[in-house]
């Protein structure tokens, strides 16, 4: 009996230790992410100036890829390409460049849905529209009568709109002015973009505001359904020198815009047309002949607020605010005061009851100003120094980040304090969680994204990559599990299960329903054609050869057109072209897709071409060779593959 009393005592304690070790894992065993196995979310993290966008995967960190949005990528002819062309078009002419802040996963009944990821454009003020079955741009709208769209581009709870707002007032419409005539002339925009169709992004209305710095935004949910959240600053009307001239006031303001009403404003016809020009880019034909058009708008409905009663009101908020958060449940409005003592938190319910007793302090331009002490739910005390931007992990925790301060403080915010606090290196700009900023956190992880780096890489020069700290929140006290360096300089950042996006990945275009005007669908139906000094060459593309290989009969001052297809239909198995001398960039063509590149050749000369992704053990075979004539010679244009050449008709 002893003895078997010893053993049950044994076995228990031994169950006990495996059980404590499994639970007590390292950071590393957190983040690690063996060999052939995948990661549990994918995070999405702007790159800022970089004009891309950044995934990863969670929790390894591992860069999976980039997704070529407001700037040209060489590395697969994003922008080159005359199928992607267009895309960058805007009233500017093409702009090559962009800066990133903002990605916004598409929603559901408030919750992300794996759809569609959205991101803003600050410079050239645009918004884009990213597919998550392919991971690729389809649609590009440029927004008008706005200088830096910065509170952008956040989604209402069933992606009815994306949001939009002018972060650097300018005259509307643009004329010319002198600068200092700013709090006269200048003004802003919260523009509201319809998002809910594919290749119908358009500007529903826009509401013209004072000429405030209008900075980040977010929209409500569950009982503030119908609202958006706006953070301003610089309601001093500051225009030079703003980092003391625009921090004068103790407080701010919040902008509540009530979306519905607008809606019903423009039903009942209470808006301005504003003549304008502006782009809308996008695919018509995703999976099919893949080219991307241009259209010109010419107008907008604009709302003037005091026209429109109801539809905005001003929440003061301390000070110069940067974020603007709204919790799962929708009723709790913490905003981040960049010089604010205190953590300040509305109340959505507190608000509407001051609207319903006009508990209004003032107005400006028609925009009643609500008492503050009338909206406020709470202050928390002693948060930290420099906070900027909140998310919630869904079990009733904030967590805040704290520029100044290097830190994340993690809030009960119905309790209004502090629970525990964690340090990020160095100076954490937004942070994220996975659905962080929507109805259904997905609570485990954190992801703080510093503007900082110094010491936390092998120094490559005075350029340093930006580091995120992936922190384990699952349980009472924040873990630091690892450094991941990021692209660009990410501002914000989302992140969805896996499993709600990676069913549905297409995997290849499908051939036949490639109708491209230039497609060639096999070996056969190669060819050369010229029209004057334009040249289509119709090119396959399989391992390990193209069709023609090769061509000759070109001349110097030619236009010369290579449209590749790329016949495979294999899962992974892309194929590159390019070719000696071009002035733009490579094509990288997936099975199915048909792409052009256009080549000037400027001397003459055998000129050689060529795949660019390795695709099998004869790849480096994978090459061709295109004749180029002097100006006016008379030579036949011949093409082929082998040692049969055809001669064009």
């Amino acid at each position: 009996m002893r003895r078997k009393w010893r053993l049950g005592v044994i076995s228990a304690c031994a169950v006990g230790f495996l059980a404590s070790t499994a639970h007590a894992q390292s950071p590393a065993e957190k983040v690690y992410v063996p060999p052939g196995k995948h990661d549990e979310f994918y995070a999405f993290l702007s790159g800022g100036f970089s004009g891309q966008l950044s995934v990863y995967g969670l929790p390894s960190g591992r860069l999976i890829k980039v997704i070529p949005v407001f700037s040209v990528y060489p590395e697969n002819g994003y922008g080159y390409s005359e199928e992607t062309k267009p895309l960058l078009m805007t009233s500017h002419g093409f702009i090559p460049w962009g800066d990133t802040h903002h990605p916004e996963l598409s929603q559901t009944n408030g919750v992300p849905d794996g759809r569609w990821i959205f991101i803003n454009e600050n410079n050239t003020p645009r918004v884009a529209r990213i597919d998550l079955r392919t991971f690729e741009t389809i649609e590009i709208l440029e927004i008008p009568n706005s200088g830096g769209n910065h509170a952008s581009a956040f989604v209402t709870p069933n992606t009815e709109y994306i949001t939009a707002g002018t972060r650097f007032s300018v005259p509307i419409p643009q004329k010319d002015v002198p600068i200092a005539s700013y709090a006269e002339n200048f003004k802003g925009t919260l523009t509201f973009i319809r998002a809910d169709k594919p290749g119908k992004m358009e500007i529903a209305f826009q509401i013209l505001v004072p000429g405030y710095d209008y900075d980040l935004a977010h929209c409500g949910k569950g009982p503030s359904y119908g609202w958006c959240f706006y953070t301003s600053y610089n309601t001093e009307q500051a225009h030079t020198l703003l980092e003391i001239n625009a921090s004068q006031k103790d407080k701010d303001y919040i902008a509540a815009v009530n979306w519905k009403r607008a809606e019903q404003c423009i039903a009942e016809g209470k808006y301005h047309v504003m003549k304008t020009e502006y782009y809308h880019n996008y695919i018509p034909d995703p999976e099919g002949d893949r080219i991307a058009v241009s259209e010109v708008k010419k107008e907008v409905k604009v709302i003037i607020p005091k026209e429109c009663k109801g539809v905005l009101y001003f929440l003061p908020t301390p000070k110069s605010p940067h974020g603007v958060d709204v919790d799962p449940s929708g009723e709790y409005i913490i905003a981040g005061g960049k010089l604010s003592t205190v953590l300040p938190i509305h109340s959505f319910s507190k608000m509407i009851k001051a609207i319903k007793n006009k508990d209004f302090v003032g107005e400006v331009d028609g925009i009643p100003i609500l008492r503050y002490e009338s909206i406020s739910y709470c202050e928390v005390p002693n948060p930290c120094l420099g906070p900027l931007h909140t998310e919630f992990d869904g079990k009733g925790y904030a967590y805040t980040s704290c520029f100044i301060t290097s830190e994340v403080i993690k809030v009960d915010y119905k309790k209004c304090k502090v629970v525990d606090r964690a340090p990020t290196y160095y100076a954490v700009g937004h942070l994220m969680i996975p659905g962080g900023d929507s109805a259904k956190p997905w609570g485990k992880y954190l992801l703080p994204m510093n503007k900082i780096t110094k010491d936390r890489f092998i120094p490559t020069g005075p350029e340093l990559f930006h580091v995120g700290q992936l922190y384990d929140i699952s349980g009472g006290k924040m873990q630091l599990l690892s450094d991941i360096a990021e692209i660009g300089e990410p501002h914000y950042a989302q992140a969805i299960p896996a499993s709600l996006v990676a069913p549905n990945t297409l995997k290849i275009f499908e051939l036949e329903k490639n109708d491209h005007p230039y497609v060639t669908k096999s070996e056969e139906e190669a060819k050369v054609v010229r029209k004057g000094n334009k040249v289509h060459i119709y090119m396959t593309t399989i391992r390990s050869h193209f069709t023609p290989d090769n061509i000759e009969g070109i001349k110097v001052g030619d236009t010369v057109y290579f449209h590749v297809t790329n016949i495979e239909q294999d899962w992974d198995v892309p194929h590159g072209f390019a070719i000696y001398g071009a002035e733009n960039a490579e094509l990288l063509i997936m099975p199915g897709e048909t792409k052009t590149l256009v080549w000037k050749p400027k001397k003459p000369g055998v000129y050689p071409f060529y795949c660019t992704d390795f695709c099998s053990a004869l790849h480096q075979e994978m090459q061709g060779y295109v004749r180029v004539s002097p100006k006016g010679a008379k030579v036949t244009i011949k093409y082929g593959t082998g040692e049969e050449m055809k001669t064009a008709k």
